[in-house]
């Protein structure tokens, strides 16, 4: 117990070795100051002097990221959020809005779309980026945020992986968009990829989105984004896509109002074909099955979850 005073007398106010620490970044030693940043940090977290161990993470992470240091920013990152957790910081506005400057000093990738991947500095940034998110979810599930996670990081987190993926993985996106509160931001993200995407993908990304909301019990969203969709692309005088599968989504949706187990039935039968053109749709059915007619599943929900915690963590 004395030791333990002892430390907490002696370590001096945080903003000293933040100030110290700038310098050394400045200098361009960019490996000793993350060092420094982690040592520091854990001398305050030994002392439960958790707020300013967060404020000596967050400085490290938002100069480091500053100065393209992706790993390094993404590692203090990571510690932030664990700090976090240690401190038992609930999840409310001031921890988002540190959350939230440390996620807006990542870089911006500036990349074409269908990239060739091969040793590519991208594909490292975005993983760095990637790891440090997922961190930051499963802190906001423990400490009060939404059951699936704080609403909020899930909008950045789609936005970023949407924007700054040298190759667009759209299933990924829209995992964390459904988990979000912006449908007007997932149509017109969407309506973005409609204008890039190889035929034939357009129609699965909206198909897959409207499933997804559905599979969490989510009709309001799954139709307002839907009218969104239809909504943003003719003001941009483009044309709704025209297909089995989206006619499938049009009669689902109403369906799914009313207590109509034969009819949603029948229509998974009737458009069996283009449902499978993606092998997630018949798992999200089964869930959609679930959720609005208690059908319950023969199988285990191994299939889907396990690839959507997959997508989580960057496989």
């Amino acid at each position: 117990m004395l030791r333990e005073r002892a430390k907490r007398t002696t370590l001096p106010p945080a903003q000293q070795n933040i100030d110290k620490l700038e310098k050394v970044v400045k200098e361009g030693n960019y490996y000793g100051a993350q060092q420094m940043y982690k040592s520091t940090s854990a001398r305050y977290i030994a002392a439960e002097r958790y707020s300013e161990a967060l404020d000596v993470l967050q400085a490290g992470a938002c100069i480091q990221l500053a100065n393209a240091q992706v790993t390094c920013g993404a590692e203090l990152a990571v510690l932030f959020v664990e700090t976090l957790v240690k401190g038992k910081y609930p999840y409310d506005d001031d921890t988002l809005d540190c959350v939230r400057r440390i996620y807006k000093k990542f870089p911006r990738i500036s990349v074409p779309q269908h990239l060739d991947l091969t040793d590519d500095d991208d594909v490292q940034q975005l993983s760095e980026f990637l790891g440090a998110a997922k961190t930051r979810v499963e802190w906001s599930v423990e400490f009060g945020a939404h059951r699936n996670g704080s609403l909020e990081l899930h909008d950045m987190l789609a936005e970023y992986i949407y924007s700054e993926s040298p190759e667009v993985d759209m299933a990924r996106v829209s995992f964390h968009f459904v988990r979000g509160k912006n449908p007007k931001k997932f149509a017109s993200t969407l309506v973005n990829f409609m204008g890039k995407c190889y035929p034939g993908e357009d129609d699965v990304a909206i198909a897959r989105a409207i499933l997804m909301y559905l599979s969490l019990g989510n009709l309001r969203d799954a139709n307002n984004l839907m009218d969104e969709l239809r909504k943003q692309v003719q003001s941009k005088e483009l044309d709704f896509p025209q297909s089995d599968l989206i006619q499938f989504i049009n009669y689902l949706l109403p369906t799914l109002q009313r207590d109509a187990l034969p009819l949603f039935n029948m229509l998974r039968q009737s458009y069996r074909s283009s449902i499978d053109k993606d092998p997630t749709f018949g798992e999200l059915l089964d869930v959609i099955a679930e959720k609005f007619y208690g059908v319950r599943r023969r199988s285990s929900l191994q299939g889907m979850f396990g690839d959507i915690f997959k997508m989580m963590g960057g496989e």
